[in-house]
């Protein structure tokens, strides 16, 4: 598995991103998943910031490690990882305002185009669909 984490810094990496508007995002979003997991950033690979990790088994038997929530600020957008799905999300993603997402990607714009009330709601609710399937996560 090549997504694991690091010891990189996550504030050196939010800083060396380009993008103005994006930089400026995933700053509040480090205060905003803070507060919400009471976890530390960590940076996994060399552009996600995730915090928590609980361990999966994959259909060979094989075991892996991955972080409960996180995101990464990408040129295009922002990717916010719901691990649970964003299908267990449909009925508050319909408020969040301007998004899409593939099934554990939520992919964002600004943070000023969004309802981020909404967002904090969504992650909460993941996070707690994640305990219920992986009680022996960590945050």
């Amino acid at each position: 598995m090549k997504t694991v984490p690091t010891e990189a810094s996550v504030e050196q990496f939010i800083a060396s991103v380009q993008h103005a508007g994006r930089r400026e995002d995933a700053e509040a979003l480090l205060g905003i998943m803070r507060g919400i997991t009471g976890a530390k950033a960590v940076m996994w690979c060399d552009s996600l910031i995730g915090y928590g990790s609980y361990e999966y088994v994959r259909a060979d038997g094989s075991k892996h490690a991955f972080f409960v929530t996180g995101f990464s600020p990408r040129k295009a957008n922002m990717s916010l990882y719901l691990m649970s799905g964003c299908s267990n999300h449909a009925e508050k993603l319909k408020t969040l305002g301007p998004h899409k997402h593939s099934v554990s990607c939520l992919y964002v714009g600004r943070l000023a185009k969004i309802d981020t009330e909404v967002l904090k709601d969504v992650i909460r609710d993941d996070i707690a669909a994640m305990r219920e399937t992986y009680p022996a996560l960590t945050l």
